[in-house]
């Protein structure tokens, strides 16, 4: 989608995704792949090197998906310099939560979105010899325990209080979210607006 915008020089075309760039608003869409995440990782270095006082915000609706780029991702919101405002616009399941969860300077949820979270699933059917599925059960355990950490220590809810939330499919209301303490506050769009 392109935008029109005018100036002293007449009209120029953009594609809306610049445009919303230039006012420092980034997207998680869709699901979240290796390249999904260089895309988010290339947005955020260049707002950083910009201006890295400027909150940057990150605005979210997706499925989730693979655990490996989800955590490269975790790890630039977690170190970016500039404030990682994150806004969870539709749904935020699975790894999309744990982003979402993530943010250290204000996490903000429409009416009607929505979180859910659950234990990490295998991506792909499991094959081989008994050594290597007891393998694959070590590293999803580990993988597992991991993300409890995550967001125990983004929520303020204990490991336990966390695995047994994430034992099944859950899926929470903004309300919801607020009280398991993976949002601080419902909002509505005009806050998106107003940046």
């Amino acid at each position: 989608m392109n935008v029109l915008i005018k100036s002293s020089n007449g009209i120029t075309q953009v594609s809306a995704d610049s445009k919303l760039l230039s006012q420092r608003k980034v997207f998680i869409e869709g699901e979240i792949t290796p390249e999904a995440a260089c895309e988010f990782i290339k947005k955020i270095m260049v707002l950083n090197e910009e201006d890295s006082s400027k909150p940057i915000d990150v605005l979210i609706n997706s499925p989730g998906g693979e655990i490996n780029s989800g955590m490269v991702m975790y790890d630039v919101i977690q170190a970016s310099k500039a404030p990682i405002r994150m806004f969870c616009i539709g749904r935020a399941y699975s790894m999309g939560a744990v982003l979402f969860a993530c943010g250290n300077h204000g996490r903000y949820m429409l009416p009607h979105s929505e979180l859910m979270l659950h234990e990490p699933l295998l991506g792909n059917r499991v094959g081989g010899n008994s050594s290597s599925i007891k393998s694959i059960s070590e590293s999803l355990l580990e993988t597992k325990r991991k993300m409890n950490q995550i967001l125990s220590k983004h929520t303020g809810k204990s490991e336990e209080e966390v695995e047994k939330a994430t034992s099944y499919d859950h899926y929470f209301s903004p309300e919801e979210s607020k009280s398991f303490g993976l949002c601080d506050q419902i909002v509505d769009f005009s806050v998106i607006m107003e940046g």
